[in-house]
């Protein structure tokens, strides 16, 4: 029996929710496909978009206009690839393919297109018989941990076809990505533990698990698990979202450093959640569902909502060397505005999946539809640390409708929270009816997703 997280006053679901485990036993074989998507994800959402279903029909259309999802994309592979200031930076030829690769290979699932495909693999396969190491300042870290979790998942997309290089693309992450990620999470590059903020050790995570996972590598994964729930780093659960307060919101770290880096840290998290999901193992539950009431917390504060946060002080510097200290003491200032491509997901986990509800990340998630992906977020490297899509990849209908995860099942009954006060029925919203809601978010027909909102026990 998993607790589902949260107390009324932030609009987060009570209630006892038994879960089936989503794959695989502790000492059985992966699933693949296994990542981000699974076997199921990928059949739903062909089906959707031939059934012209909506959100997804927008979410694919989406899709189809990126520039790097078109079948005519041709490799720019490197021998070796630099991120960080005094080398000749060309880490931009990297993840501009890995999203095309996963762009196309993505497109192929959905539209039975066989040349997406093999734009995919010629891709993935170019940069496995090319790539030898990856070099530059410590955002060689950030360079092996982000375009880790993502060549992985391109990767695991096409990893069945004839013409797919399998086990070079293993030998690559396992060889090549994975050694920095790995150093990253044990050494910290030598420097205090408290010196990176949360975001640089959950890339890392995102790359020892996805590498593990693609590589059939039980000991990555394990070490990866680890990490997040006992890891020294700030990107472990505990570090990432120290002060959980009694609303049931809790404070996400690097609040009180910019809103760019706290969403990439909440959307690193969402996937890293995700990816041990389809793999049977609960990470977004863990610690009483503490990752939701990190997320609802940066949802209401990127929305413009008022948060609190509690002062953190952390140790910066060297082992052996410079020393000092830094102090955030106010979560920072926010451009309503700024959105990337992360709610979905975790929107359609909790409120799906689990039946409970996630107010503020639910909003985050209409006002994003439909999420974009690499190249619809500005052209420099940050618009391509998520590989996005979540509006066709994660919208489903609550498991009791038969149109949930393939995995998971809820067992149990749910019992729905209150509503922020004046919510009126449709958690946080300040919108009487859902169809206006949707309307005014600049949604069309989202039936049967997580964007349609339904009055159910005073929650959403």
């Amino acid at each position: 029996m998993l607790k589902a997280a949260g107390a009324a006053g932030a609009g987060i679901g009570i209630g006892t929710v038994a879960l089936a485990a989503p794959a695989s036993a502790a000492d059985a074989p992966f699933a693949h496909p296994g990542l981000l998507h699974t076997r199921t994800d990928l059949n739903r959402m062909a089906a959707k978009v031939k059934a012209g279903a909506e959100p997804y029909a927008a979410g694919f259309a989406k899709l189809a206009a990126n520039r790097h999802a078109q079948s005519g994309r041709r490799a720019n592979p490197q021998a070796t690839v630099y991120r960080g200031a005094g080398s000749p930076q060309n880490y931009a030829a990297l993840y501009n393919d890995i999203h095309a690769a996963y762009q196309n290979a993505l497109r192929y699932h959905v539209s039975g297109e066989d040349a997406h495909a093999e734009t995919a693999v010629a891709i993935l396969n170019a940069w496995s018989g090319k790539l030898t190491s990856i070099q530059g300042s410590a955002d060689r870290f950030l360079a092996a941990g982000l375009y880790g979790y993502q060549f992985a998942n391109a990767a695991e997309l096409v990893r069945d076809r004839d013409d797919f290089e399998l086990g070079r693309a293993q030998e690559l992450l396992s060889d090549v990505f994975l050694p920095l990620s790995d150093s990253f999470l044990s050494h910290h590059n030598d420097a205090v533990v408290t010196n990176y903020w949360p975001n640089w050790d959950l890339t890392a995570l995102a790359c020892v698990l996805a590498t593990g996972i693609f590589c059939d590598d039980r000991a990555a994964v394990g070490r990866a698990v680890e990490h997040f729930k006992h890891g020294d780093g700030m990107g472990s659960v505990r570090h990432a979202i120290p002060v959980v307060h009694e609303d049931g919101l809790a404070e996400w770290v690097e609040a009180g450093r910019d809103q760019g880096h706290a969403l990439l840290g909440v959307g690193l998290m969402g996937t890293v959640c995700e990816m041990a999901w389809n793999q049977g193992i609960d990470l977004y539950g863990y610690d009483d569902s503490r990752f939701l009431k990190g997320a609802e917390y940066v949802a209401k504060w990127s929305l413009g909502g008022e948060v609190p946060y509690t002062a953190n002080t952390r140790r910066k510097g060297a082992i052996g060397g410079w020393s000092g200290s830094e102090t955030a003491s106010a979560a920072a200032a926010v451009d309503p505005g700024m959105t990337r491509p992360i709610w979905a997901m975790i929107a359609n986990h909790y409120t799906k999946r689990r039946g409970v509800s996630a107010s503020y990340v639910t909003r985050a998630a209409v006002k994003a539809a439909p999420e974009g992906g690499g190249g619809d977020y500005g052209p420099n490297s940050g618009g391509f640390d998520q590989l996005g899509f979540g509006t066709l990849a994660f919208t489903r209908g609550r498991v009791s409708d038969g149109d949930g995860d393939g995995g998971a099942r809820v067992q149990g009954a749910v019992r729905a929270s209150a509503s922020p006060a004046g919510a009126s029925g449709l958690a946080s919203t300040g919108i009487e009816g859902g169809v206006g809601w949707v309307a005014a978010a600049g949604v069309a027909a989202v039936g049967g997703g997580v964007l349609m909102l339904r009055r159910r026990g005073g929650g959403e």
